[in-house]
């Protein structure tokens, strides 16, 4: 019998929890849907801070210049204007749910500057954010009655009922990962905010449950995705023996320090004129041909001219993982690469995370609003899930409204396709890592024509014996983030070849030049 709500939160991160706990609010039952524990979410990875206007010396036209420069050409105007202009507000919920954003001594907010931005303007909890959001909201929803978390629930795919344009989300199947049930969800709205694909790279920045899931899940029910060959390769992450990669935040470089290659030499001025607070994607590159000129496997970060009382009160976590690690920031260079951190694309959405499927919502780093365009700014991320995250509630609450009143629809029962055979259980761990070094090698920093094209046969391999595993095997949460991350893979590489330009994130060497006029990339099933 399936477990009927009103609404369907797919993701535990800062977009689903205030996206579920204000569609409770409006007086809908809700249930969310995480597939580990309620607090694992890139959310909680988060560092940084979020992006708004608070300042009196700063204001929403700067803002919307510092993103519109960052997103070389592709953000949508009208969708940065609002999301800057919203974010105030969201910021002062945020505070009422009982956020203590850092304040100086004086009192006021202690906003930190990050790549890109023009103004200090990052409202944060020391270097610790994303946790102190994520633990804000977790507890107001547990305070709330009218919605129910399951935790070790791993959604698979999403249930339609009518054809063509009639068409309109039903519910969905998801797995019970502690005993292996399948169990069926109805609802007439169904949001994804289940983050983004890191995972599909050997180096990420993510935790493991950033493979994609809510992308796949949309792309497999017909929706548009737009833009995936805009991956975000975060500058700094700290560069160990173990292969591991431990973020070092930008908010590092915006209190002075210094990227210097292995001669000691200060090497961003040669890059751009804002040099270490350079947006991203050119920083990124920056690293990435230093790297490769000298033969290194690595940079370094100097933060030197700080002493240790500042850097241990301001990155309390980042200097205590670094000291583990055998790092002081306060007398040592810090040894950086490049890593796989943002999806800039995603389901296409307008800014009331509605897609093109009634009833299919999405929102955070699954969605493609327009805001990013061809690089993410820092900080912004958490300030669009917020924005969009409530007006999507409202949406929502009109569309339920709307719906008719019609007898349910019966949903198909999940058929189990069959037991697991040990002999065959190696496919998923060789599939998983030859795929993530695919496009680690060439679909990484810098690309071209012609190892995008032997990514698109590699994964066509993969996706084909992934595929017939699906079909032949009961699931499991490791085939099942498998089978989405191959369908990342596959249309992250069909949007990088419809791209013959370099723009943003994207930089190609067979198109180096951007075109005049930036067009989106699209896939649709």
């Amino acid at each position: 019998m399936p477990q009927s709500f009103d609404v369907l939160v797919l993701g535990s991160g800062i977009a689903g929890l205030s996206f579920a706990l204000k569609a409770a609010q409006s007086g809908q039952s809700v249930a969310i849907l995480t597939k580990k524990n309620k607090a694992d979410s890139n959310t909680n990875w988060a560092q940084g801070g979020i992006a708004a206007v608070t300042d009196p010396t700063d204001d929403v036209e700067k803002h919307v210049a510092d993103t519109l420069i960052a997103g070389d050409g592709l953000c949508r105007e009208s969708v940065v204007r609002e999301i800057v202009r919203d974010g105030p507000a969201r910021v002062q919920e945020l505070a009422e749910l009982g956020l203590k954003f850092s304040r100086d001594a004086a009192g006021a907010y202690d906003l930190g500057r990050e790549g890109g931005h023009s103004e200090r303007r990052i409202l944060h909890v020391k270097d610790m954010t994303g946790k102190a959001i994520e633990d804000a909201l977790l507890r107001a929803i547990s305070k709330e009655p009218r919605v129910a978390l399951y935790e070790h629930v791993f959604g698979i795919d999403l249930i339609t009922t009518g054809k063509a344009k009639q068409r309109r989300v039903q519910g969905l199947y998801a797995l019970d990962v502690k005993d292996g049930r399948v169990i069926t969800f109805r609802a007439p709205v169904v949001m994804l905010s289940t983050g983004g694909a890191g995972r599909v790279y050997q180096y990420s920045t993510n935790p493991d449950i950033a493979t994609g899931d809510g992308i796949a899940m949309a792309y497999r029910a017909g929706v548009e995705i737009r833009n995936l060959e805009f991956i975000q390769f975060h500058p700094t992450t700290l560069f160990t023996a173990d292969n591991k990669r431990f973020l070092i935040s930008e908010a590092v470089r915006g209190e002075g320090a210094i990227l210097r290659n292995l001669k000691g030499e200060a090497f961003m001025p040669r890059y751009h004129a804002q040099a270490d607070l350079a947006p991203r994607d050119i920083v990124a590159r920056a690293i990435d041909a230093e790297m490769k000129a000298s033969g290194t496997p690595h940079v370094w970060l100097d933060i030197t001219h700080r002493n240790a009382p500042y850097l241990r009160r301001r990155f309390p976590k980042i200097y205590k993982t670094c000291k583990q690690l055998g790092f002081d920031l306060a007398t040592d260079y810090l040894p950086v690469v490049p890593a796989a951190h943002y999806t800039c694309g995603g389901v296409a959405t307008n800014l009331e995370g509605e897609t093109s499927l009634p009833g299919l919502y999405a929102c955070g780093e699954v969605a493609c609003t327009g805001l990013h365009g061809a690089n993410r700014l820092a900080s912004n991320s958490l300030l669009e899930a917020v924005v969009v995250a409530h007006r999507a509630a409202g949406s929502v609450e009109r569309y339920l409204e709307r719906l008719p009143k019609t007898r349910k629809t019966p949903i198909p029962a999940w058929v189990d396709l069959g037991g697991h055979d040990a002999d065959e259980r190696v496919v998923i761990s060789h599939n998983w890592d030859e795929l993530r070094r695919t496009m680690w090698d060439y679909v990484g920093i810098m690309r071209t024509t012609k190892r995008l094209e032997r990514a698109r046969t590699r994964i066509a391999n993969l996706e084909r014996e992934i595929q017939d595993y699906y079909w032949n095997f009961s699931v499991d949460p490791e085939l099942l983030e498998l089978r989405n991350l191959t369908t990342i893979a596959r249309l992250i590489v069909a949007c990088a070849l419809q791209r013959k330009e370099s723009r943003g994130l994207h930089a190609i060497a067979d198109y180096p030049k951007p075109r005049k006029r930036p067009l989106d990339s699209k896939v649709r099933l």
